[in-house]
């Protein structure tokens, strides 16, 4: 609870995660991250000429990309690729030591390899999360970081030893720590390059080209790419993971930094002693029936809703939108056979 008041669009903190990872079908079909804090390393440029599969695209103002490929470094044994030097000490310091595959990154045989390949096998996208943020927390506590994370786990496991999340029972309580907790992260150099032609102030005209620009970009990349337009992963953050749902949050995550930090704003203003409160549905989500995101709620975060939305909406059909559209086809289907009836009548 707050103790004082927040305007609308304020920014009330902003959280770097205990732990993060890239999706394993993302990082698979080239969308290039660091491997530490998720920043995007395609320039601007880059990555549309990949998403809307068209080679020869030149953005304008590329000055405003921000990307920095003079500053990416490899690891040098295993040749995972970092945003920064600055990334590359902090994974070899907190995960990346016990994870390294040295010159084995390309065996399909090394353990870790066939790990991701069975995870990959068993969870196609869109993806919610990734074995490998469970094995950078167990690396992290082989490399001595137990205490970043003790506070985070202390619910979930019922001692410190690191054979017990070895055995099935340890492993679904970490399983599920992960599964409740995780929050998605998106980052993409282009997002950022054309959030910066949005600020730009420029005559009329110009700034008709530009967004007319944009817009035709925008529909070349769903024909060719759909929806995957971001580097994604998910993360595990103390605060975020400390602030309730509600299918009204007053407040979002977002990353506007292209990288891994989390920046929660307010929705709406919040007043002294409220509950800051975000979603764990999307937007088409929380517009659905009150059934079908308690079903979505329970079957994917273990627990019931009762927020004001929701309390409100209490005598509402135990109907999911799903089956609220089937009969809605169906009775449209029946106002349809009856038309048809009577005009062959008519005839």
């Amino acid at each position: 609870s707050l103790l004082f008041f927040i305007k609308k669009g304020d920014s009330i903190f902003i959280e770097r995660p205990l732990v993060s990872a890239q999706f394993l079908w993302n990082a698979l079909y080239k969308y290039k991250a660091c491997e530490y804090c998720l920043r995007a390393l395609e320039t601007a440029e880059e990555n549309a000429r990949r998403l809307s599969g068209i080679p020869g695209l030149n953005l304008p103002h590329p000055e405003l990309c921000r990307v920095r490929p003079e500053l990416h470094q490899a690891c040098p044994q295993c040749q995972v690729m970092y945003c920064s030097s600055e990334c590359r000490q902090a994974a070899a310091d907190q995960y990346h030591k016990v994870l390294c595959l040295g010159p084995s990154h390309e065996d399909p045989d090394h353990p870790i390899n066939k790990l991701k390949d069975a995870w990959r096998t068993m969870h196609y996208p869109p993806e919610t999360s990734s074995i490998m943020l469970m094995a950078r927390m167990v690396a992290a506590v082989k490399q001595g970081q137990l205490a970043l994370l003790h506070s985070l786990f202390s619910e979930a496991l019922y001692d410190d030893h690191l054979s017990r999340w070895f055995v099935p029972e340890g492993f679904r309580s970490l399983f599920a720590l992960v599964g409740t907790n995780g929050q998605g992260i998106g980052t993409s150099s282009l997002s950022q390059w054309v959030h910066a032609c949005d600020a730009l102030e420029l005559p009329a005209q110009q700034r008709e080209q530009l967004d007319s620009f944009i817009d035709q970009l925008y529909k070349d990349i769903e024909k060719e790419t759909g929806d995957f337009l971001n580097c994604e992963g998910s993360g595990l953050f103390m605060l975020q993971s400390s602030c309730n749902h509600s299918c009204i949050p007053n407040a979002e995550a977002s990353f506007p930094d292209n990288n891994f930090l989390l920046h929660l704003s307010a929705l709406s203003d919040i007043s002294p002693g409220e509950e800051i409160c975000i979603s764990y549905l999307d937007c088409c989500q929380r517009d659905r029936s009150r059934h079908s995101r308690h079903k979505i709620l329970r079957e994917n975060y273990l627990f019931v809703c009762s927020c004001p939305k929701c309390v409100s909406q209490m005598d509402e059909l135990d109907m999911t939108s799903e089956e609220e559209d089937e009969e809605e086809g169906e009775a449209e289907g029946e106002t349809e056979g009856d038309e048809m009836e009577d005009e062959m009548t008519d005839v």
